[in-house]
């Protein structure tokens, strides 16, 4: 994490003591957040995130900033801030009002809190443990990327304490849904496909970019119900999301699978020249202004 953070309109000092107790989000969980990728200092995809930050908060009750370009611009002040040209950025809104234990004074309904770090060294493959049962896939908030995160964190731990890297969820019907940060793929000969919403699964933004914005002549990207037994069919496995972009997959405990094709590195081309493109774009937006 970085020197300074954002704190509503200010840049403070991460040492600095701005939260307390009573607001009810910061004790329970209760809030909506996204990680951002910055890129030449742009804020990649932040439409999306906002778009997708909006709607959680919305199905969560949690008050949330009307202006989206204030809140972009004082995301720009802490890159700024931090020098943090190319790197990753977490922003959080937390609600602060509801339940028998809210604090005293609290004026604002909502805080919004962000903070970047160095962008993660992820390697070039992956590892995967399975976690039956890590998703319900008919829960009422089901795909909803909320503050409280602390069981995909124990998972993620777990992973790592059996010398993996991350964990494949897997719903009650014992569908294949994504992993704890991540989403997953399968590419099939010129097919890629991923788990459909109804899974369970968090729609992400590279996720929706592949689905979506990122054509490559020769290869369909389409959702389909997933099980683990497709994952050993499948000619590459790869997991997407913000920070690690394309990731393919060498190994999942407890099944064989490959490692064949070259679909991963056209498609990890093809996004590179896309993001590319709309920092490019971007930026010349913003001397116009």
């Amino acid at each position: 994490m970085h020197r300074f953070l954002l704190h509503n309109d200010d840049i403070l000092d991460a040492h600095q003591k701005s939260l307390s107790a009573g607001q009810v989000g910061v004790m329970n969980g209760w809030g909506v957040f996204s990680t951002l990728r910055v890129q030449e200092g742009v804020l990649f995809a932040f439409e999306r995130h906002w778009e997708r930050m909006q709607r959680d908060a919305a199905r969560m009750h949690v008050p949330f900033p009307a202006d989206r370009d204030s809140v972009r611009d004082r995301l720009l002040r802490l890159i700024e801030a931090n020098a943090a040209w190319n790197a990753t950025l977490r922003v959080v809104v937390v609600r602060n009002h509801g339940g028998l234990f809210e604090g005293p004074d609290l004026v604002r309904d909502f805080e919004v809190i962000a903070f970047t770090a160095d962008i993660n060294n992820w390697g070039n493959s992956v590892r995967l443990a399975i976690k039956p049962y890590g998703r319900y896939a008919q829960n009422e908030f089901a795909g909803t990327k909320v503050l409280s995160w602390a069981q995909n964190l124990t998972w993620y731990e777990e992973a790592h304490q059996r010398s993996l890297d991350e964990m494949i969820l897997l719903n009650e019907r014992g569908e294949v849904c994504e992993c704890t940060s991540a989403n997953l793929f399968i590419a099939r000969g010129s097919e890629v496909f991923t788990p459909p919403l109804d899974s369970g699964c968090l729609p992400g933004v590279t996720r929706a970019l592949l689905l979506e914005e990122i054509h490559v002549p020769g290869i369909s990207a389409v959702e389909q119900t997933l099980l683990p037994k497709d994952l050993e069919d499948a000619d590459q496995v790869f997991i997407t999301s913000t920070t690690r972009d394309f990731l393919p997959v060498s190994h999942i405990e407890g099944l064989k699978v490959r490692s064949g094709g070259n679909v991963v590195a056209a498609l990890t081309r093809a996004f590179e020249d896309y993001r590319a493109a709309y920092v490019k774009q971007r930026a010349l937006l913003r001397q116009a202004l």
